[in-house]
């Protein structure tokens, strides 16, 4: 490859903000296309955003041979066709979570990808958050000792701008799928694999008023809990919630070691830890970082061959195995799930 690398976008939600101006802000990539399904939208917003022209659907954002990788941030119920779509077409792909709407879908796209010799990435944005960098370089360096527990927390309003969300057909795994793959990735990270998990799951609001005024019915899970069994013998708690009113910031993440705990986005602010016999939290220092900025320097350097690349694709894949097991379990009546190695 010569010059930048051109990059597609799909997609124009709510998510287009954090992977273009992230992008935009890259030296060595051109925003070449974005594709929407409303093309008015798409046009008004590639123009916000600096891409060089909107094109007119998916086929025709893949087709273009100035786009060498394409961001995947359409709804859920279309990540898996249109990461095929692109592999296929030799792109590199980073997907919004979940990769697939199953573990067999996910190894499929590895596997294609694979064979074609294109990267494929996961969008876990919270894994590349400053706090949780420092946060893993901490526990790395035995800085609390062994984790014996974690608490974990995904809980927002829920989303207002589409009823997709709500639906069984569209979004089967509700907010487990939603929100909590993204705690589910930052527990397997922080934690190692998972082996068993207990859990349960409820339709706490029946009836959504969108943003619109329309009245949806909720068809899915709005709130779920779990408790993971780690490989490590560690154990963890996990609740996700699309319905209360202030929720977390992103995500809360208490981490308790053999010596010592380490909170993320909590009270004491966005990283603080304490060992024991410590009568104060200690704040460590976070490095400046713009919003998005670090999670795409990252896939870019790994396509231009200047870092390794991330294991997100295959991180994805453990993690919907977690999915589909806090849903079994819910399914029935919190009996232990056991996740094959």
């Amino acid at each position: 490859m010569t010059g930048k690398l051109g990059i597609g976008i799909a997609g124009t939600g709510s998510i287009l903000a954090y992977h273009a101006e992230a992008l935009a802000r890259l030296a060595d990539v051109a925003l070449r296309a974005l594709a929407g399904r409303d093309a008015a939208k798409a046009k008004a917003l590639a123009a916000r955003y600096g891409f060089e022209r909107a094109v007119d659907g998916f086929e025709a954002l893949i087709a273009r041979d100035d786009v060498d990788a394409v961001v995947i941030a359409t709804p859920d119920d279309t990540h898996a066709d249109l990461a095929m779509a692109a592999i296929r077409a030799g792109k590199h792909v980073l997907v919004q979570k979940p990769l697939a709407p199953d573990a067999d879908s996910c190894f499929r796209l590895i596997e294609a990808a694979d064979a074609a010799r294109v990267d494929l990435q996961a969008s876990f944005m919270h894994r590349h958050f400053p706090e949780t960098i420092r946060a893993l370089e901490l526990v790395r360096a035995g800085e609390i000792g062994r984790i014996e527990t974690m608490r974990l927390r995904n809980a927002t309003p829920g989303p207002d701008w589409a009823d997709w969300f709500f639906r069984k057909d569209r979004n089967p795994g509700g907010v487990v799928q939603q929100l909590g793959v993204h705690g589910v990735d930052l527990a397997l990270l922080f934690g190692g694999p998972i082996a068993s998990v207990r859990a349960t799951a409820a339709i706490q609001r029946p009836t959504r008023t969108l943003a619109d005024g329309r009245a949806v019915r909720v068809e899915t899970p709005d709130s779920a809990w779990a408790v993971y069994g780690f490989a490590s013998d560690a154990k963890g708690a996990h609740e996700m919630s699309m319905i209360e009113a202030s929720g977390t910031d992103r995500f809360r993440l208490e981490l308790h070691g053999e010596t010592g705990v380490i909170w993320l986005r909590g009270d004491p602010g966005p990283l603080a830890m304490r060992s024991a016999g410590d009568s104060a939290w200690r704040l460590p220092d976070l490095p400046p970082a713009s919003m998005g900025e670090v999670h795409h320097r990252s896939w870019i350097d790994g396509i231009l061959d200047r870092a390794p690349r991330s294991a997100s694709a295959r991180d994805a894949l453990a993690g919907l195995r977690v999915m589909a097991a806090i849903l079994e379990s819910a399914s029935h009546a919190g009996c232990e799930v056991t996740i094959p190695e």
